[in-house]
Parts: C-alpha cells; sequence; structure tokens
C-alpha cells in the first residue's frame, strides 16, 4: 500500500520536467557509439577483402615462425610440465591438436593453453612494437577452435588468417592508447594484458559473433588478463602466452552463450576503471569500421619482429654488437676469443632490471641476461639453440668473461625497443680497445628477416621434431594458406 508521503514526493527529475530515459542519457553514453563499441564493430564487420596483399604475406610468415618455435618448444620441460598437468588433471576431451605429440589430442581451451605455453617456452616468438608477442596468444587459439568446429563447417583458409589478424590488430590498437606501453615493461607482462584480448578477438570473429557479443568477449577477457614481470625470466612466463590464448578463447565462447560483461570496458570512465587499470596514461580512440575504401591494418604500416635465437628480444642489440667484436678479435673465420686476452668488458644498454641479470643461474635467467648473451657473441661469434644449453652455460671460458662485465646504461639509450641500442666495448690486456654497436639488428622490424632467412630458421626448429617431407609440406601449405577451401590441409599437418 502506498502512503501519503509517498504519493506526494515527487522525483527530482520529474519535478525538472525530465523523463528518466532523459537523464540515463545524460550520464550514460549512448551504448553505440562507445569505444567499446566500435571494437565490437570492427571485430564483427571487417572482411577477408580487407587484407592487402602485405598484410596477407606477412600474417602467413607470422603463422609459419610461430609453429615453428612452438614445435620446438614442445621439446622443452616446461611444456612437459603444462602437458602432464592438463592430462592428469582434466577429463580426455580429444578434440583439438598438441604441438609435437602425435596422436595427443586436449580440449579446445588446454590445447590452445598447451601450445600456448611450447610458443613462449624459449623466447623465441614474434615481437611487436609496442613491446608485445602477438602471434602466441592468437595462433593456439585459433588452431583449436578450427579444430573444434565440425567438418563441414571449418573456416576457409582467408577466414583463418582474417582472424588470425584480427587479433593481431587488437592487440596493437590497444597497445597504442598508451605511451607507458611503448617501453620495455616494468609492472606486467603486455602479451598477458593485449594477447588474451586478441585472441578473444580473433575467436569471436571465427566463432562468427555479433558486433555485441564481440564487445562482451573482449570485456570478459579484461577479467581474465594480466601477469607480474616478477615471473620473467622463470619456468613460469611461458604460462602468460597459455593463458592469454586458452583464456581469450574462453572469453569468446562465454560470450558466444550469451555471458555479457561491461560494455565500456574499453573507454574512459572517470572513477571506474576498465582496461585502464592496467595503463595509468590511458587514452583510447574508436577503432573506426572498415569501409569501402578498406582498411588500413597496423601489420602493413609496420612489419613484424623474428628472433633469430630464442632469447628477450633485447638480447638481441647485445649480441649483434658482441659479435662485430669478435670479428675484429678472430677475423671471420671459426674460432673463439680467449678470455685470457681480455681485460673488461662494457655494456651500454638501456636500464632494465629484469634483463641485468650478471650471473644467471637457469636457461630462462640466461635468455634474460644481458651480459649473458653478450657474452656468449663474444665468445662464439654468435647466439643459438645450443648457447643455453647447461654445457654451454657452464664453460669456464664463458664464465671468466661473465666476471669482467660492467654496465653503463646512458641517458640516450631508452628502454624502448623502437629507439634503444646495445653497444659493447672491449678493453684487450695490451691495451686495445675495440667496439661494436647495434642500433637495429637483423630481424627488426625495421630489418626483418628475409624469407630465405625465415625458413632457415622455420626448418632448424622444426626438423627437431618432425620428418624432413613434412617440414616442407607446412611451408608450402601455409605459403597457400589463403588460397585453400578450408583449413583441414592445415589442421592435418599438425596432427
Amino acid at each position: 500500500m502506498i502512503s501519503t508521503f509517498q504519493k506526494t514526493i515527487r522525483p527530482v527529475w520529474a519535478v525538472r520536467g525530465l523523463h528518466m530515459s532523459a537523464v540515463e542519457a545524460l550520464r550514460r553514453p549512448d551504448p553505440e557509439n562507445t569505444v567499446t563499441a566500435s571494437y565490437g564493430k570492427f571485430i564483427s564487420q571487417v572482411k577477408p577483402q580487407h587484407l592487402s596483399s602485405v598484410v596477407l604475406h606477412r600474417s602467413k610468415r607470422m603463422v609459419l615462425d610461430s609453429i615453428g618455435v612452438g614445435l620446438i618448444g614442445s621439446t622443452t620441460d616446461v611444456f612437459e610440465l603444462a602437458l602432464q598437468h592438463c592430462q592428469h588433471m582434466y577429463a580426455p576431451d580429444n578434440i583439438s591438436s598438441v604441438y609435437g605429440r602425435k596422436g595427443t589430442r586436449l580440449s579446445p581451451t588446454l590445447a590452445a593453453f598447451v601450445n600456448g605455453v611450447a610458443t613462449h617456452s624459449m623466447d623465441f616468438d614474434d615481437t611487436w612494437h609496442p613491446a608485445t608477442h602477438p602471434s602466441g596468444a592468437v595462433l593456439p587459439a585459433v588452431l583449436a577452435l578450427s579444430d573444434m568446429m565440425p567438418a563441414n563447417s571449418k573456416p576457409s583458409g582467408l577466414d583463418f588468417l582474417l582472424a588470425f589478424n584480427i587479433g593481431i590488430e587488437i592487440q596493437g590498437r590497444l597497445m597504442r592508447f598508451s605511451s607507458e606501453a611503448h617501453n620495455i615493461p616494468k609492472r606486467f607482462h603486455p602479451p598477458s594484458v593485449v594477447g588474451t584480448m586478441g585472441s578473444a578477438a580473433a575467436c569471436a570473429r571465427l566463432l562468427s559473433l555479433d558486433h555485441s557479443q564481440c564487445s562482451h568477449a573482449l570485456a570478459i577477457a579484461a577479467s581474465l588478463s594480466g601477469a607480474p614481470m616478477a615471473n620473467a625470466a622463470t619456468q613460469s612466463k611461458p604460462l602468460h602466452i597459455g593463458n592469454a590464448s586458452r583464456l581469450g578463447l574462453e572469453a569468446a565462447l562465454l560470450a558466444s552463450r550469451g555471458l555479457e560483461a561491461s560494455p565500456l570496458v574499453l573507454d574512459k570512465v572517470a572513477g571506474v576503471a576498465g582496461f585502464s587499470a592496467f595503463y595509468e596514461d590511458y587514452v583510447p580512440q574508436p577503432l573506426e569500421s572498415p569501409n569501402d575504401d578498406g582498411h588500413m591494418f597496423l601489420l602493413e604500416e609496420q612489419d613484424m619482429g623474428f628472433k633469430r635465437f630464442p632469447a628477450h628480444l633485447g638480447m638481441h642489440w647485445v649480441a649483434d654488437a658482441a659479435a662485430s667484436v669478435h670479428k675484429l678479435i678472430v677475423g671471420f673465420g671459426p674460432g673463439t676469443v680467449s678470455p685470457a686476452k681480455v681485460q673488461e668488458i662494457l655494456l651500454r644498454v638501456p636500464k632494465s632490471k629484469y634483463i641485468d641479470r650478471p650471473f644467471p643461474d637457469s636457461e630462462h635467467e640466461a635468455r634474460h641476461s644481458f651480459q649473458f648473451n653478450a657474452c656468449s657473441a663474444l665468445l662464439d661469434g654468435e647466439v643459438t639453440v645450443q648457447s643455453f644449453s647447461p654445457a654451454a652455460m657452464r664453460r669456464p671460458d664463458l664464465l671468466a668473461l661473465l666476471s669482467r662485465v660492467h654496465i653503463e646504461c646512458p641517458q640516450d639509450n631508452p628502454a624502448n625497443f623502437n629507439s634503444m641500442y646495445g653497444e659493447m666495448q672491449v678493453t684487450l690486456v695490451d691495451g686495445d680497445i675495440l667496439k661494436g654497436r647495434c642500433d637495429t639488428f637483423y630481424g627488426h622490424w625495421r630489418n626483418p628477416l628475409t624469407n630465405e632467412s625465415l625458413r632457415k630458421k622455420f626448418r632448424s626448429n622444426v626438423e627437431a621434431v618432425l620428418p624432413p617431407e613434412k617440414v616442407e609440406r607446412l611451408i608450402e601449405v601455409v605459403d597457400g594458406l589463403d588460397r585453400l577451401e578450408d583449413c583441414r590441409t592445415l589442421l592435418s599437418q599438425l596432427h
């Protein structure tokens, strides 16, 4: 029963002659005109014809390289631990294939997880700017989801590449909302954040979700994101990529069932953190849906960085600088630098605590050590997969060189993969001083690997797992991926 008091009290909005809907409109932005909605619309509306020949070429190189590092990653201890965990802790669900394990299948989300772990287990996967590992978070999820789809509904090779490129594009766009994201990270590992969002976007597209569901997939993924930098240089760092791939796929699947999340997750809302929780200087911009003139993907503007050896990206500058000093000492022929000739080694590198490791104790620490990679390259003239083996790490000559390293962090050398440099100065016992410097290593997005070099890396990685004829067939299939009627041909090569 309504009291007289209740009847006589009129809401403020009514006194002012406003309807409730008008008040709500003042408080809330039009849900169709938000940054978050623009991303959902882009994911659902972009078409295969918007992929230029440049983007197709570059993304196929990324797919090939990512499969290669995933397959060699399937030989590592951390991958084996992740696979055993999934096999022992979860009920069998033989749907999606696992890198490097013939006949082994898992549920789609677990396959995405272990294959993501494999991809980053040696820190050998591709890198972009602003700094993240884009392919490892997306490709395992798209492969696992494609395995999950019925035989008569497999995506075409072109649709597969479109979903993959959407996942890459979303990561790049989000990273450009922050100037902080342009620097070598300090607080959290970027792939664990933007990679999860990219995986969700790619899978949402492959599931043909509508624009609202795509937005919800991104918002759900935001609640599944994040990993601290303290776990860099440990066996847990590869989990960051595995979780990004797995949880992005889960977010898309949940959205497909109707689960909803914040419609403003990518918008900047005063007093309520969405994606801005990860970046303090977050300034979001809407993503325009493609029109008849197409869409300029970020991958067209900036190529991808591919690593020549399995270590943190920053290591490639000091390794190239050290290799040039090696040549000055021993010439261009085979040979090693004798520590007896070296009095002191000075490295000029950016200031970044988690990759300043004078005496690494494990292969994972070695992959994140300026000192280790510089001394390995000075000693041998290069850094390779074998450089991180226990025997190579324990070499007396290497340990002797490590004891003579000092580091300087000049102010003109920012902790930024687009503008940093690596410099080595070696003082010999006879008083000579030799210098080497690298401003852009071979494999950087400004100096990309040739197709020949990329395929050489792929063959070297995959021959440890697959027979030679299957290696060459994989190269052929990925090269023609955009022309396949469905992606079963690719999936069959990985089973």
